[in-house]
């Protein structure tokens, strides 16, 4: 291995060290071909990603900047739409483009709505748009980077969000009403064909971020299942996001943004004509855009067609139905709301068991694990590579769950302790900046990673990675006070 690779090598190396260096350097990270990431990696078999490689590979040099130069990549992209509109029951005005991922689907449908909005309603100063509590983060970033406000409806207690609440939150600067299908944490469905009556009635649009359910829900649905209205077969829905490169199976990035017409599209375009290097014109945020990916969803999908992503999505919801059993059989655990596909959240319903703990030795185990919060639980996302290892995962968590009941400790140790802090801590913006200063860290010339079991960095930098002992003290204080008074609920 090269001892130094900060610098760019004075001489031409050897291609077979390079590539060796680099598996070796794979060999660290999570072990998803193994079934031990419940998240991030939507896997199906060696074989489909050997043929994602291979078209991605035909294009690997093509670049999207230039539609008329690249014929190929545009007619991919028109008939993944089509394809997509088709599922999402798009209708024949139905237009959209293809993008890197989730979050540009969901910053472009901000940056549209944003400038749709000034031209129907140029008297509004400061536009707003009314989202779930769970939505995805992606459009907190989006009304960040587009001086959008964004306003929380609460949730039900099945963890949708509640249309009555949202109703009264609307006002004469609000420009979109935004639901899941499925949101994130729960992977249940907002009351889709409530807001859309809404939508309606208020003469707003709404967008579904559908970029976990849009490649899997509709399959569903002709499988039999009982799963509500959440596309543009409901009248009020305006648009779509739904990634190709989740339950879609391509390669990464790949998703779509669709709306019901180009009146809306339309906003989303970006046109310059005064510079220098010619006429400028973009239908997304990117301006290269990777061939590669582009060319891997095409052939994913035709590869897959009807029957192959029926065949999968019947995999996931077995396995699905598994974890859910596996899971309703602890005493301690329970399933956050009705998770509608492969997608769930739990939590502990004991006050002997800090799940957060149960994620640490599940990680000890060799598990990937996502943290959530607001509720405290752990998040799965199901793929088909894990049919083979629900069985290993269920026990493994059982185990884990003992081992938290019989060592209260654990949850004021090592990354629980963390994660609960993180969760629990009154003072939000204490979080963001030591957050902030964590990406900082990770970010300097060093590049260096936190290590959440580093007891020098536990113990004496707290200021980085605990939130300081000062912060310490106040979850102390916030617990004594639990404790002493049963009339107040501090959390």
């Amino acid at each position: 291995m090269s001892k130094n690779l900060s610098a760019l090598p004075k001489k031409s190396r050897n291609g077979t060290d390079i590539l060796n260096e680099m598996k070796n350097l794979g060999n660290g990270d999570a072990k998803w071909r193994e079934g031990k990431t419940w998240s991030l990696i939507y896997y199906v078999d060696q074989e489909h990603t050997n043929f994602l490689k291979e078209a991605h590979n035909l294009f690997l040099s093509e670049n999207f900047l230039n539609p008329m130069a690249f014929l190929s990549l545009k007619k991919f992209e028109t008939d993944i739409i089509r394809m997509t509109a088709d599922l999402l029951n798009g209708g024949k005005n139905a237009v959209g483009s293809i993008t890197s991922g989730g979050t540009e689907s969901i910053l472009l449908a901000i940056k549209t709505y944003r400038d749709y909005a000034k031209k129907k309603r140029p008297w509004i100063v400061r536009p707003n748009i009314i989202v779930p509590e769970t939505i995805h983060v992606a459009f907190e970033k989006a009304a960040k980077y587009f001086n959008v406000k964004i306003i929380h409806a609460p949730l039900k207690k099945d963890y949708t969000v509640d249309v009555n609440k949202v109703k009264k939150l609307i006002n004469k600067n609000t420009i979109l009403l935004v639901g899941s299908a499925p949101n994130y944490p729960q992977g249940v469905i907002d009351p889709i064909e409530e807001l859309s009556k809404l939508a309606l009635q208020k003469n707003l649009p709404l967008h579904v971020d559908a970029c976990l359910g849009g490649f899997f829900l509709p399959f569903l649905k002709m499988l039999g299942y009982n799963i509500p209205k959440f596309d543009f077969s409901l009248p009020g829905v305006t648009s779509i996001s739904a990634d190709v490169h989740k339950y879609g199976y391509a390669a990464k990035g790949a998703s779509t943004i669709l709306y019901k017409s180009m009146t809306y599209m339309k906003h989303q375009f970006f046109v310059y004509e005064n510079w220098p290097g010619g006429v400028y014109a973009g239908p997304g945020i990117l301006g290269t855009r990777a061939g590669g990916p582009i060319a891997s969803a095409w052939a994913s999908m035709n590869k897959m067609g009807e029957e192959g992503y029926k065949n999968l999505a019947k995999v996931v919801m077995e396995t699905t139905n598994k974890l859910i059993n596996g899971i309703n059989t602890i005493p301690e655990l329970e399933i956050m709301g009705k998770p509608v596909m492969g997608v769930i959240g739990y939590r502990s319903n004991s006050k002997k068991v800090n799940i957060y703990a149960v994620g640490e030795i599940m990680e000890q185990k060799g598990w990937n694990v996502d943290r959530l919060q607001k509720p405290e639980g752990l998040h799965a996302m199901v793929s088909p590579i894990h049919e083979k290892y629900v069985g290993q995962y269920l026990e493994d968590l059982k185990t884990s769950v003992a081992k938290v009941l019989a060592n209260p400790g654990l949850a004021t140790s090592g990354g629980a302790a963390m994660y609960g802090m993180i969760a629990k801590i009154p003072l939000r913006s204490m979080v963001k900046s030591t957050i902030a200063k964590m990406m900082e860290d990770m970010y300097e010339v060093s590049g260096k990673m936190p290590d959440l079991n580093d007891t020098d960095i536990r113990e004496e930098k707290n200021i980085t990675m605990t939130l300081g002992k000062y912060y310490l003290k106040i979850i102390e204080y916030f617990a004594r006070v639990r404790e002493k008074s049963s009339d107040h609920n501090l959390d």
